[in-house]
């Protein structure tokens, strides 16, 4: 109880707690006889960092914020990804020849003793808190090691093994642990893709976070006809065929999260190359308000969407995050009383309560012929994964007119050129003006990592790329990537949207209907409310979401 009480008053003398607010925990305690400690993260009045900070000065131990500090890698390497998880304790740096390491219990001497006779080397506790080592182990214990165990098991010593033995390879526990770690940690890592790329001496792996791709490992030569057969035989795509690219997919619980990979092969010179595409089923469930929008860029979509019918549209390149956008649009529309109808290619999300319609071009199942069987099923909201010609779109634009709400994609660079694409694809401009009645541009940009931006007071140089006057309403700081632990030293973490919302008013209806330049129509939209990428994005680098030079990089 003495000890209790010292840490009682550690907190107090520190100011985390108020005299209240440790009467009623210690009241709790008499009652329950639980650990003062843990009474106070549960009742929120402390932050368990802050606990374990305390804690560690009570017993003269250093607490380190795992986070924003460093992790020599030749540190972490020095015990196993096992050894670490069981005594939930990583080995941090090298200081004099002595090894520290970061402990959730710095009081466990048979945990010390263990890392001492395994290093061979004196150790020094320091003190972490349970999660941010758990943390730390997941980006420290990455796939080389256990790559390397597993390569060494793998008893393939030709670059092209024949069919028979690449049968018994793709079932071998080395194989199928090998294509496993690297789903794994690509989750674990956030990444939206997996490229496995064979090159002349090895296998190179690549994730792509946050939209960059970053090169994670280089595996042996002889891997490679047993993963990328492993990795086929997951997609359900036929093994004994090389020369012609193959898509699949693939289901898989990952952590107690459930996750599709969209899977594509493609032949090169130096064996078929695998991209899988990470498919996290939360994506689809998410929310507009999660996506990026400003307030007021939302209340101009929602009045669009709202209506019966009309057609709306999201443009932006490949990867910009449209589906995502169409699909949270589809949740806020969901409902028992209404039919909605999807045709995609492929479908990537499975939403419940939603028809899904994939096409199959062999079968004559393209776009345009998925969108005439939909309109005889009674639909009431329908989307189209892409318009990619001019029948799919003739089709869309008339199922509008006749009391349907029709969502779809477009490649265009902005909001206010994509009636002029349209109608370079061949519709009629009236048939545009009537039928468009919302047109959403957007483009994805890195949002600055929480734990470790820096506020910076912005030059007349940054000023001026923001389009800001010195006289006008600067910002007194703005934020710039840092780079620590949580974030891969990237000073980045996560994705939002850049939305340019374009909505069809009479005066703009009738410009399209003229073949008015898209240039004249944008100047009307600016003066009817709307807000284009830059001014977006400018509103997103002024609220410290992301940084000038990441604005700069997505929106030329």
């Amino acid at each position: 109880m003495a000890e209790q009480g010292q840490l009682g008053a550690l907190l107090l003398e520190r100011g985390l707690v108020t005299r209240e607010q440790l009467d009623a925990a210690l009241a709790e305690q008499a009652r329950t006889h639980r650990s003062l400690g843990r009474i106070l993260v549960d009742m929120d009045l402390v932050e368990e960092s802050d606990l374990v900070a305390t804690l560690a000065a009570q017993i003269g131990l250093e607490f380190v914020d795992l986070a924003e500090h460093a992790i020599d890698p030749s540190a972490a390497g020095t015990v196993n990804e096992a050894v670490a998880r069981r005594y939930q304790a990583l080995p941090i740096a090298w200081e004099d020849g002595v090894l520290v390491v970061a402990m959730a219990d710095p009081s466990n001497v048979i945990a010390i003793d263990d890392i001492r006779s395994i290093t061979g080397a004196d150790i020094r506790p320091v003190v972490a808190t349970r999660s941010a080592i758990e943390q730390a182990i997941n980006r420290s214990h990455r796939l080389d090691e256990d790559v390397a165990e597993t390569a060494l098991a793998i008893d393939d010593d030709s670059d092209e093994a024949d069919l028979s033995t690449i049968k018994e390879v793709v079932e071998d526990a080395p194989i199928v642990k090998l294509a496993n770690l690297l789903i794994r940690q690509a989750v674990q890592d956030r990444a939206s893709d997996i490229h496995i790329e064979p090159t002349e001496r090895d296998v190179r792996i690549r994730y792509r976070i946050d939209g960059v791709l970053h090169e994670v490992m280089r595996s042996p030569k002889r891997v490679q006809a047993g993963l990328i057969s492993r990795l086929k035989v997951m997609a359900e795509l036929n093994i004994a065929e090389r020369r012609i690219p193959q898509d699949g997919r693939v289901s898989a619980q990952i952590a107690g999260k459930s996750v599709d990979l969209r899977v594509a092969t493609l032949p090169t010179v130096h064996g078929e190359k695998v991209v899988m595409r990470v498919l996290d089923k939360g994506t689809a469930m998410l929310d507009l308000e999660d996506l990026g929008f400003l307030p007021e860029t939302l209340e101009r979509y929602k009045t669009a969407f709202t209506k019966p019918y009309g057609t709306i549209l999201v443009t932006g390149p490949t990867g910009s995050g449209k589906s995502t956008t169409l699909y949270a649009t589809l949740n806020q529309l969901n409902d028992p009383a209404k039919n909605i109808i999807t045709v995609e290619d492929p479908v990537e999300y499975r939403l419940p309560g939603i028809n899904q319609v994939q096409t199959n071009n062999k079968a004559g199942m393209t776009f345009a012929a998925a969108l005439r069987s939909i309109l005889r099923s009674d639909p009431d909201i329908v989307l189209v994964g892409e318009i990619r010609d001019k029948e799919t779109a003739t089709i869309a634009m008339e199922a509008a007119l006749t009391g349907h709400l029709v969502l779809s994609t477009l490649h265009t660079n902005d909001a206010t050129s994509t009636p002029t694409r349209l109608v370079e694809m061949g519709i009629q401009p009236y048939l545009v003006s009537s039928a468009v009645d919302c047109v959403v541009a957007q483009r994805l940009i890195r949002r600055l990592c929480e734990r470790c931006k820096e506020p910076y007071a912005p030059g007349s140089a940054e000023l001026g790329v923001l389009g800001i006057d010195a006289e006008d309403d600067p910002p007194e700081q703005l934020h710039r990537p840092k780079g620590c632990g949580a974030c891969g030293r990237t000073g980045y973490h996560g994705r939002f949207a850049l939305h340019e919302v374009l909505l069809v008013s009479e005066e703009i209806e009738s410009m399209i209907a003229d073949r008015a330049h898209s240039e004249d129509i944008k100047k009307i939209a600016i003066a009817q409310g709307m807000l284009t990428l830059r001014q977006a994005g400018v509103a997103h680098v002024r609220s410290g979401a992301t940084s000038v030079e990441e604005l700069v990089r997505v929106v030329a």
